[in-house]
């Protein structure tokens, strides 16, 4: 078991009881292959983009045993082992670290599966690193790479998750970077070019960049919450200016998604 240090938030959840907001069973857009995937509750940042604000806090969850947990991807478990694996994302599923890190393991050595995190890693410095040894792959999303606009945009300082990302490096995990592309936020060139020179950085560690296009179909779970929805008024970026991003994220030549 990994102890989690006295600077993370008290909201931690310790195992063997974690909390889920959903699952999915069949999704595809979640790692390699059908993923079966496991969507934790709890996250510290507040993303202007966030579509699942729902997740924000921790026990607005199911409560779940790491028993309960298996037994939902268990029935699906000879398919996955074809097909694709298991993703954990959230929400933020550091935030739970100890529940989640116990449940990567025995995905892997009961189920013998293949794992991916859904991240942005600013919390992992909370753990060890061999709490990374059942993660195959991590997608981590790198919401802006200006210091400040990522401040702005989230709440948080960038810095931790690009440590992250060396540090990733250092433990010889594969990596897709996220990025999400919001007009007039995170499309400016000179901040994607930003970004990609520090994923090139990061050498063969990174297998692909996805850029995932911002879209409204979060803004009714804010307004059911009585949250003010901060891009209300931000469009859906065009296909041009999608492929403009990828094409400059490949200029480096990265893979680009």
């Amino acid at each position: 078991m990994v102890a989690v240090s006295s600077t993370a938030s008290p909201d931690l959840v310790q195992a063997p009881v974690g909390y889920l907001h959903s699952v999915e069973s069949g999704a595809a857009v979640d790692g390699p292959g059908m993923r079966f995937v496991f969507f934790v509750s709890g996250c510290q940042f507040r993303c202007q983009y966030c579509h699942n604000p729902d997740t924000w806090k921790l026990h607005n969850g199911r409560q779940v045993t790491l028993d309960e947990a298996l037994a939902e991807v268990r029935p699906y478990a000879g398919f996955l082992k074809i097909a694709g694996g298991v993703t954990i994302s959230g929400g933020e599923p550091l935030m739970q670290a100890p529940f989640v890190g116990t449940l990567f393991s025995k995905i892997k050595s009961e189920l013998g599966l293949h794992t991916a995190l859904d991240t942005q890693g600013f919390l992992a410095g909370n753990v060890a690193d061999d709490w990374f040894d059942p993660v195959d792959l991590v997608l981590l999303d790198i919401k802006q790479i200006d210091p400040e606009k990522h401040l702005a945009l989230t709440g948080h300082p960038v810095q931790p998750t690009l440590d992250f990302a060396q540090r990733l490096v250092r433990l010889g995990k594969k990596m897709w970077i996220r990025y999400v592309l919001v007009p007039d936020i995170t499309d400016k060139s000179v901040d994607i070019l930003k970004l990609a020179d520090f994923v090139v950085s990061l050498g063969p560690a990174v297998e692909r960049v996805e850029v995932l296009p911002f879209h409204q179909m979060g803004a009714h779970k804010w307004e059911s919450l009585g949250l003010t929805y901060p891009l209300a008024g931000t469009p859906t970026p065009t296909q041009d200016q999608v492929q403009q991003a990828r094409s400059l994220f490949a200029s480096r030549g990265l893979f680009v998604t």
